[in-house]
C-alpha cells in the first residue's frame, strides 16, 4: 500500500442509491458538501448532520449520471436509508438499499495505475479524486471510482459481488498484493483518516475530527446543521473544546485500548479511538481526541494502561 499496489477488502460498508430528477437537489439540503455542483462521472465526501451539528455519518457521494450512490457505514445504512427516504415531500425522488447488490473491490498504492494498465482495464481511469469511470476488466462490467478511503489514494471496483472474485484475481495476475485488515487499519491510523464508527459518532461535530476540509462546502446553500458550523467557523474562529490528533508511544509501550483515559497535568485530557503498532514508526501509534490547548504538536501526556506519550500532529506518517 506504500510502495507498490495492494488489494484492499474493505468490510462493514453499505450503499444507497438515490434516482429521480430531484436527487442532487434534495441531496443539497442535508448533506455538508456541495451535491448540486456534481456532474455525471464526478462525487465528494460529505457529511450528514443534526440539526445541532452532530454527525449521524459521513459518506462518498458518487453521481453516476442515472443515479446518485451513497457509500455509508453498514452499521446506520437502514436509519440514513429510512431518514432519506422519510423527508421526501413533493420531490421527484427514489432512494433504495441496495447493499445487497454492491461490492467494493480496492486497489491502493503508487503502483496502483500500471497494475490497471498491466491488468487490461478498458474505459480509462478516473483523474481526480471521487472522480468515477465505467469499465470493463476480466469480462466485467464495473464502475472505477479514485478514492482515498484508507488514507492513501487510489481505486475501487464497485461490482455485483457476484462478480468481485474475477477482479481480485485479474489484479492479483498484473502484480497487486492482498492486503489484511491489519495491514489496512495500520495505514488508515498512520494516515490520520478517522472512521465513522471508531474515531468518529453521533456526539462527533465534523471540526473536531478534522474533516471540514473535505466534507465541507463553505460556498453552497443551507443543509441542516449549518448554522452550528458557520457559528464555530466564523464567530468562533474554528475553535472547538476537543480535536483529533495521534499519539505516539515508545516503542516498549503497551498498546492503548480504544477509551483509555489520557492525563495532561493531573487532570483527564481525553480519550483514545484507535491504535496500532506500527511498522512504519516501529512504535505504538493511536488516533485520540485532546483538549484544544494541547493540539499543536509535540505536547508530553499520560495515557492509562501505557504510560508516557505524545501528541503529535496528523498524520502520524508523511509519504
Amino acid at each position: 500500500m506504500r510502495d507498490k499496489a495492494a488489494i484492499v477488502e474493505r468490510a462493514g460498508t453499505g450503499w444507497i442509491q438515490l434516482s429521480g430528477p430531484d436527487r442532487r437537489t434534495y441531496l443539497q439540503g442535508l448533506l455538508t458538501n456541495d451535491i448540486e455542483a456534481l456532474q455525471p462521472g464526478t462525487g465528494c465526501y460529505a457529511a450528514m448532520l443534526t440539526a445541532q451539528g452532530r454527525m449521524m455519518t459521513d459518506m462518498r457521494v458518487l453521481e453516476l449520471g442515472d443515479s446518485v450512490l451513497l457509500e455509508v457505514p453498514a452499521m446506520v445504512t437502514a436509519s440514513i436509508r429510512d431518514h432519506l427516504d422519510r423527508f421526501i415531500f413533493s420531490e421527484d425522488v427514489q432512494v433504495a438499499d441496495v447493499t445487497a447488490s454492491r461490492a467494493a473491490v480496492g486497489l491502493y498504492g503508487p503502483e496502483a495505475i500500471d497494475v490497471l494498465q498491466r491488468a487490461g482495464v478498458e474505459g480509462g481511469v478516473p483523474a481526480e479524486l471521487f472522480d468515477s469511470t465505467r469499465v470493463r476488466l476480466a469480462g466485467v462490467d464495473a464502475i472505477l471510482v479514485r478514492s482515498d478511503e484508507i488514507g492513501i489514494e487510489g481505486f475501487e471496483f464497485i461490482v455485483d459481488p457476484a462478480s468481485a472474485d474475477s477482479i481480485r484475481e485479474a489484479l492479483v495476475a498484473a502484480g497487486a498484493v492482498p492486503a489484511s485488515a491489519e495491514d489496512v487499519e495500520n495505514v488508515r491510523i498512520e494516515s490520520g483518516h478517522p472512521r465513522f464508527g471508531v474515531d468518529m459518532d453521533t456526539d462527533t461535530i465534523p471540526l473536531e475530527a478534522g474533516i471540514e476540509g473535505r466534507a465541507i462546502s463553505r460556498t453552497k446553500g443551507c443543509y441542516v446543521g449549518q448554522e452550528v458550523i458557520v457559528r464555530v467557523q466564523d464567530r468562533g474562529q474554528g475553535r472547538v473544546a476537543r480535536r483529533l490528533v495521534g499519539l505516539t508511544l515508545p516503542s516498549s509501550a503497551a498498546l492503548p485500548v480504544a477509551g483509555a483515559a489520557i492525563v495532561a497535568d493531573g487532570k483527564e485530557a481525553g480519550r483514545v479511538t484507535s491504535s496500532v503498532f506500527s511498522p512504519a514508526l516501529a512504535r505504538p501509534i493511536a488516533l485520540a481526541y485532546v483538549r484544544r490547548d494541547l493540539v499543536g504538536g509535540d505536547t508530553p501526556v499520560l495515557v492509562a494502561g501505557s504510560g508516557e506519550a505524545t501528541v503529535t500532529l496528523l498524520p502520524l506518517v508523511r509519504r
